[in-house]
């Protein structure tokens, strides 16, 4: 059955329509989402949809003081927002000037639940923002400039406007650290990723390459080997930071070869990676290595510069919860990779926006802020 408003026409969620109904004589919709009989659309132009314009984002009203402010809007802070909108904690979103979080960098997304045919990232994280405003949410795409979290309420500067909120949940994630190069950057989401537990089902029978000398790299290089062919391993100097145990195993795993004192000068490919341009940094000498496939491990930064003088960071630079989600300032939380540096998953992210708002939410009750919520609004 598929809901319908009061025109006949189905009921417009955000710029999100889904039609239930498995009607194939319809016309698809212009983004389609194959799930069976559900199509998604992500009507990205609401005034130009058919059937007339649908259900606009949430008017920017202006507000700068709030219960609860968010600080990043990947998966963790739009969860966040989700379940604060629906607590009525009014809250608003301090999405960054590029925001949507690691998501918009990815193609297809498989592995996050209730997409069995996949989902564009940029589509999914669409969806998770049109979601925050339905309940509400007011989303600010300027990144934070500073903070001061010494009273409540507490204060935040973004673009020269003041910020004022009797919570905060940071969920500000982190970034991949990249080569810098610009054949790198074209190709990312077309052979290029800096996530091998996302991307590495793709690549199954391929040759691929993984670029690092820490952990990081040669544990992706390691999960890659249940998908890949072969797997190069390039480093540019002769020496690994990764513990002797990991490269021990790489070295005896037969679809491993190491590549020391190797640099990347260029990705290779049009459409999709083909193949690398490497330098010997010893000699100088130019090789070409014909790839499909090509993962960046050297690491993350988590997005911390606002809150280092507020909050405790660990020896990797994240965040540090306590209890879940808890920072060691009262009123202050913590979503996402921002502090999670083991999984930097979607849903796990997401998980973690859910949690934090729902502490956000008890313990703004236990100072007195709110009234207890007596409507479940989880």
């Amino acid at each position: 059955m598929t809901a319908m408003n009061e025109r006949n026409q189905p009921a417009p969620f955000g710029g999100l329509s889904i039609d239930f109904s498995g009607d194939t004589s319809v016309a698809a919709p212009a983004t389609p989402a194959p799930l069976g009989g559900l199509s998604i659309a992500l009507a990205p132009d609401a005034a130009t949809a058919p059937g007339g314009p649908a259900t606009a984002a949430a008017p920017d009203d202006g507000r700068t003081e709030t219960k609860l402010l968010i600080v990043g809007s990947g998966p963790a802070g739009l969860t966040a927002a989700v379940y604060a909108a629906r607590a009525n904690l009014e809250p608003i979103v301090l999405a960054g000037s590029a925001p949507g979080g690691q998501l918009m960098l990815t193609s297809d997304v498989e592995n996050y639940p209730g997409f069995p045919e996949g989902i564009q990232g940029p589509d999914l994280m669409a969806a998770f923002r049109s979601q925050a405003e339905r309940f509400g949410t007011r989303i600010v795409d300027v990144d934070v400039d500073r903070v001061d979290l010494s009273s409540r309420p507490f204060r935040l500067w973004a673009r020269g406007v003041e910020y004022r909120a009797e919570a905060v949940i940071v969920a500000t994630g982190a970034s991949a650290m990249w080569l810098g190069l610009e054949s790198e950057t074209r190709l990312r989401g077309r052979g290029v990723s800096a996530c091998a537990t996302c991307d590495g089902f793709f690549f199954r029978d391929r040759e691929i390459a993984v670029v690092g000398g820490g952990d990081t790299a040669f544990e992706e290089a390691s999960y890659l080997t249940r998908f890949a062919s072969k797997i190069h391993l390039l480093h540019r100097r002769d020496e690994f930071r990764a513990s002797k145990i990991m490269v021990e195993r790489a070295k005896a795993n037969p679809k491993i070869q190491i590549h020391t004192n190797t640099a990347i000068d260029e990705v290779l490919g049009d459409a999709k990676v083909d193949g690398l341009a490497l330098r010997d940094t010893v000699t100088g000498k130019a090789t070409t290595l014909p790839i499909e496939g090509l993962f960046i491990a050297i690491g993350h930064r988590p997005n911390t510069e606002a809150f280092r003088d507020w909050l405790e960071i660990d020896a990797k630079g994240y965040l540090v919860v306590h209890d879940e989600t808890h920072s060691k300032i009262d009123g202050v939380f913590i979503a996402g990779d921002v502090h999670d540096h083991r999984y930097r998953q979607a849903v796990t992210a997401a998980g973690d926006g859910c949690k934090a708002a729902i502490d956000a939410e008890r313990w703004l009750e236990a100072e007195g802020i709110t009234e207890a919520n007596t409507l479940t609004a989880w």
